[in-house]
This record gives structure tokens, C-alpha cells and sequence, in this order.
């Protein structure tokens, strides 16, 4: 029979007949090597107001556009402010950072950021620094660090 595209013979429902080869998917995240990004802080423990570090690693050998860090108070709604990243200060609140793949320097993120809440007990704030691909997470790191009560 007639032309059109060369189409594999399906079985019932749409599935591959009988006796076909499974088709294997390796997810992407999957090929990844262990350590593709990291996520340091220091200090570990800071009070509000004061302004701490943190340095993000990025050892991923494919293409990626930039890395995504945000970070969230466990047990609250307040927002860490990031104040600077490879030395460039930030002039307005930044709650998510961005850093755009041309900005990585030496596969390395250096950040400066600070929390104003003051809490009554002490909280835990979670970091998470992502390695962005067309609007994709291929990648990502969490550090915990603490936020004192005064």
C-alpha cells in the first residue's frame, strides 16, 4: 500500500505488539555525574540583619543558560534578600537570584545576603542553587544553614 510516513506496527491499543523490545529511557538527570553543583555557606549560623556568604559550584560539562538560587525559612513566610553576587551589588530586594551562565566565573557563584525577620526561636533557612537549561532544573544542591534568635 500507498505512500505516507513509514509509521512501527502497533499492536492493540496503541502498544508495540508482542515479543517487541522495551524501549529503555534514561532520564536526563539520570547521565548526570554526582556533583555537577554544590552549595556552601559561611557562616552556617547568622543573626538577622547581618549579611552572610554563601559560594555555589557548578562542575556540569553540558550546556546550560545560568543557575537559579532561592532560598526558604522553614516554618515561615520571610525572605532571605540576596545582596550581591561575584562582587556586584544588587540595588533592589532580590528574593530568587538568577546568575546567567556568562556571569559564572571559574564555575563559581559568590553570593552575599541577608535576613531582616527576626525570629523568636531559632529557624532553619534551606538554600537551593538549581543549574537552569531552557526553563528546565538539570540539576540541583541544597545547604542548610541557621538563623539565630536574638
Amino acid at each position: 500500500g500507498g505512500g505516507g510516513a513509514c509509521l512501527p506496527r502497533r499492536g492493540p491499543a496503541g502498544r508495540a505488539p508482542l515479543g517487541a523490545a522495551p524501549k529503555t529511557i534514561i532520564p536526563r538527570r539520570a547521565a548526570q555525574a554526582v556533583g555537577d553543583i554544590g552549595i556552601r555557606l559561611e557562616p552556617e549560623e547568622f543573626l538577622p540583619g547581618s549579611e552572610f556568604a554563601g559560594r555555589v559550584t557548578v562542575g556540569f560539562p553540558g550546556r546550560y543558560d545560568g543557575v537559579v538560587i532561592n532560598a526558604q525559612v522553614l516554618d515561615s513566610n520571610e525572605l532571605i534578600t540576596y545582596r550581591s553576587y561575584n562582587g556586584r551589588r544588587i540595588s533592589r530586594n532580590v528574593a530568587r537570584l538568577f546568575v546567567d551562565r556568562g556571569s559564572v566565573r571559574d564555575g563559581a557563584v559568590e553570593f552575599t545576603a541577608s535576613l531582616e525577620f527576626v525570629p523568636e526561636a531559632e529557624k532553619e533557612v534551606k538554600f537551593r542553587a538549581s543549574i537552569i537549561e531552557q526553563h528546565k532544573e538539570i540539576g540541583s544542591a541544597i545547604a542548610f544553614g541557621r538563623l539565630l534568635a536574638p
